[in-house]
């Protein structure tokens, strides 16, 4: 602001200053044809014409001319000069200044007078400044004054603006302030205008929504923990407190202790799956390993582990694959996919039907894809089959074992090598997953 009532000022001073320059100067060349050189002396040769002139005319802004010799003693003036002459400065010859006469402002200019180029004297015209230098003080003055009110106000206005500007980051701060773990549904009031704070606000409340969807999953998690882990805890104290009632034959004590060890090696199961998502979790999607292996061979030591069930219930596996020794994988993340995901089709498999597995390349991608001909997912489970210890139907398949864990590991191991899962079934008719895995470089 002091930037531009400063221009403004010398702008409008140069301004006033050109004019009257300018019209000095036009005046000190017109006069100076009017002269006669005669020696040593400099005169005008119409002067009584110019004094009649000066009684008849009257003028708003007289000019005062001057000629002075090469030293500057006085040759001849202009009549409205009277008894007073302008000031003589040689150094300032050609140029335009400010002086004084009889103590009033005027401005100034000396030209040289030339005669066969050798300067005889100079010529002087001159002309009161003191209405332009106060129209530039006057100017100066309601300038600064201007300058300070201005100032004021813009400071009272920016406030006003900053305060309005500021009022969502306010509520953010204080939404912040209020929210904890246990009101995570609070949300910040996005402004009206879609500004930089209005996409602040919006991805503040994506990141609550996110954080409370996690909250709540750990929550269930650990529900769903504590009630499957309560479960075989339950039924071993039963059966222990019914054991000691009373002697029992060495046949019922063999009966109940391993019907003990069956619950044990159920919740080990159990607590080893748990521990395997912790590490999951805790490994944030960073490759535990850089072991690639044939993805081929990863299938058949899980067939080879899943034997016995498989012989149980007759079933038929069938492998289509040209790309044996091509298609790779990272071993540990690999193997646990391919392990639960085989396991499920050997377990939700109808007796004497076939789970068939397809390897092919496709692109930067290799395609791993399992069916079996087993009882299926009903079409709005499919939305949960990730959640941990969900299970679709589990009243209607009691006898199959499980508890929900085996989908929720997998999707989190594909997390972690950049693979993705899709799962189509059709309840009833059996499930059909595909793996796509990253090739390797």
């Amino acid at each position: 602001m002091a930037l531009v009532f400063g221009v403004i000022f010398y702008t409008v001073k140069n301004t006033v200053l050109e004019n009257i320059d300018s019209d000095l100067t036009y005046e000190a060349i017109k006069h100076t044809g009017e002269i006669a050189i005669s020696g040593e002396q400099i005169y005008f040769v119409n002067k009584a014409e110019w004094e009649e002139r000066e009684h008849r005319e009257s003028e708003v802004h007289p000019v005062f001319i001057q000629v002075v010799g090469n030293q500057g003693k006085l040759m001849d003036k202009s009549p409205n000069l009277k008894l007073d002459s302008l000031p003589f400065e040689q150094a300032k010859f050609g140029g335009h200044f400010n002086a004084k006469l009889n103590q009033k402002n005027i401005r100034q200019v000396q030209l040289p007078i030339e005669r066969k180029g050798k300067i005889k004297g100079y010529m002087l015209a001159a002309m009161s400044s003191e209405s332009s230098l106060e129209v530039i003080s006057k100017l100066r003055k309601v300038l600064l004054i201007s300058y300070f009110f201005v100032l004021i106000g813009v400071y009272f206005v920016s406030r006003f603006l900053a305060g309005r500007s500021i009022k969502p980051v306010r509520e953010i701060s204080n939404t912040i302030t209020r929210i904890t773990r246990n009101n995570l549904y609070e949300r910040v009031n996005p402004p009206q205008h879609k500004d930089e704070i209005h996409e602040l606000s919006t991805n503040f409340n994506a990141l609550l929504e996110r954080i409370e969807n996690a909250i709540e999953k750990e929550k269930q998690f650990t529900s769903d923990a504590s009630h499957e882990l309560r479960t075989p805890l339950a039924t071993l104290r039963g059966t222990l407190e019914v054991l000691i009632r009373k002697p029992r034959s060495q046949v019922e004590y063999e009966e109940k202790i391993k019907y003990s060890l069956d619950e044990i090696d159920r919740m080990t199961s159990i607590l080893e799956q748990l521990l395997l998502l912790a590490r999951l979790d805790n490994l944030n999607h960073q490759k535990k390993d850089n072991e690639w292996t044939s993805l081929p061979k990863l299938i058949d030591e899980s067939i080879n582990n899943l034997k016995g069930p498989i012989m149980e219930n007759n079933l038929k596996i069938k492998i289509v694959s040209n790309h044996s020794g091509k298609v790779q994988g990272l071993y540990y993340y690999s193997k646990i996919i391919i392990d639960n995901i085989l396991g499920n089709a050997v377990k939700y498999s109808n007796t004497n039907s076939t789970i068939s597995i397809g390897i092919k390349t496709l692109k930067d991608k290799v395609i791993c894809t399992i069916t079996d001909e087993g009882i299926g997912i009903k079409e709005e489970d499919l939305t949960r089959i990730y959640d941990s210890f969900f299970r679709s139907e589990p009243l209607d398949h009691k006898k199959i074992p499980g508890n929900g864990l085996g989908l929720a590991i997998a999707k989190k191991c594909a997390d972690a090598i950049g693979a993705e899962l899709q799962i189509e079934s059709t309840f009833g008719h059996g499930t059909s997953v595909t793996v796509l895995f990253l090739k390797r470089n």
